[in-house]
């Protein structure tokens, strides 16, 4: 599946993986919105065999969820080759609690605290996606 749109995203893939249903919802379509092919899961033991499958540009994931917490999820990422360099952007209601922890992974690039708007959620993304990419002057 390819999503080309003309705000520069060009079908970028990201897994949003989140146990409230509302939120997936939600992130879901404002990000589809703006032209990223979105994949979602449940939890982060489905998150990560997703991962695995489709090989996103970038993560989504909440910090607490069933089977898998999203640090949990993000620690595997970044243990393995194939999966280390995916950046991660972190949601949590408790965000000053896991600063510390999250510093350890260098996958996480980004935590945003809940209640977030989705806007600042697509903001962030398409910042983070485009450091990534080398092109820091995009974003605005």
């Amino acid at each position: 599946m390819s999503n080309i749109s003309n705000d520069g995203t060009d079908g970028q893939r990201v897994v949003l993986v989140d146990d409230e249903p509302h939120i997936t919802h939600m992130v879901a379509r404002k990000l589809i919105q703006n032209g990223y092919e979105v994949h979602t899961a449940m939890d982060g033991q489905q998150g990560l065999e997703l991962i695995h499958s489709v090989g996103p540009d970038l993560v989504v994931t909440d910090l607490q969820m069933p089977y898998m917490s999203g640090i949990d999820m993000s620690t595997r990422l970044w243990n393995s080759e194939k999966t280390k360099n995916i950046p991660v952007i972190m949601l949590s209601a408790r965000g000053f609690a896991i600063e510390e922890q999250i510093k350890e992974l260098g996958n996480i690039r980004a935590l945003l605290s809940k209640p977030f708007g989705t806007k600042a959620l697509v903001d962030l993304i398409r910042k983070t996606l485009s450091e990534e990419n080398g092109e820091l002057g995009r974003c605005a």
